[in-house]
């Protein structure tokens, strides 16, 4: 059942998919956004004022960063290599992340079109320390639609 008109949801259950592929183990996503270019016109009013009228432009690419814990999953590490080797026909894919309500159904999906992996980094290795080691998978995205 979708969320009432008058509830929001919360930020800690979603999903991201890939060709039919849901990745598991999804610890963050930052940076999804709707961007376009603003174009302005200067113009004379019939009275002879001066106006800037602001009006929308082409919309912009736009990048999104996903991080998880480190696993002996791969399917970054294949993704990225496919684009650095120029297989971008491959390494292009349409993907989505998904946001659940508290009951697990997906509420909204962010599709990402003609997607591919920009740059994968790895947490900090450093001799002590306890925290969760961590990959970082910057994608790069030509559109997005909501849904």
């Amino acid at each position: 059942m979708p969320l009432p008109d008058l509830d929001s949801s919360v930020g800690h259950s979603f999903g991201l998919e890939f060709d039919s592929v849901l990745i598991r183990q999804i610890t963050e996503v930052s940076g999804l956004k709707m961007e376009q270019d603003v174009i302005e016109l200067k113009q004379n009013t019939a009275d002879g004022k001066y106006a800037i009228k602001k009006l929308p432009g082409r919309p912009k690419a736009g990048e999104v960063t996903v991080s998880r814990g480190l696993t002996e999953d791969n399917s970054f590490e294949r993704w990225v290599k496919e684009s650095r080797f120029g297989q971008m026909t491959s390494a292009r894919r349409n993907g989505a992340i998904i946001v659940y309500d508290y009951e697990g159904l997906p509420i909204k999906r962010y599709k990402l079109i003609n997607a591919w992996p920009k740059s994968l980094e790895i947490g900090t290795l450093k001799a002590g320390d306890t925290s969760v080691l961590t990959e970082k998978l910057v994608i790069t995205y030509e559109s997005m639609e909501v849904d």
